[in-house]
């Protein structure tokens, strides 16, 4: 009777498993996407957009960041394509924003 019981919910657990594990791989992804976010968004605030985008790349391999610059501001958008389990399947876009102040020095010319 137990063999019959587990060979039904042993599916079940499998997909509760693969959805757990999508969910820690989402969530990793999602700090490195925002760490990388905040490193060019530094980076370029200094003024130095090319170090932006290596130290965005390093932090997350694979990620676009497009800097713009609003008044005092630097805002930097980092964006990743995840793939939580398999190539095959759906993937998801993790989106990050960060935000650094324009330092004085890079300011001026």
């Amino acid at each position: 009777m137990v063999t019959a019981e587990l060979a039904v919910c042993l599916p079940v657990l499998v997909l509760v498993l693969a959805v757990a594990v999508s969910a820690v791989s989402v969530a990793g992804a999602r700090v490195r996407v925002q760490d990388a976010a905040r490193e060019a968004a530094r980076a370029a605030a200094r003024g130095d957009p090319g170090q932006a985008d290596r130290l965005a790349k390093h932090a997350a391999p694979g990620v676009a960041v497009d800097i713009t610059t609003r008044g005092d501001e630097v805002v930097a958008v980092a964006r990743l394509t995840v793939h939580p389990l398999a190539r095959w399947l759906p993937a998801l876009t993790v989106t990050e924003r960060a935000v650094a102040a324009v330092e004085p020095s890079a300011a001026s010319p």
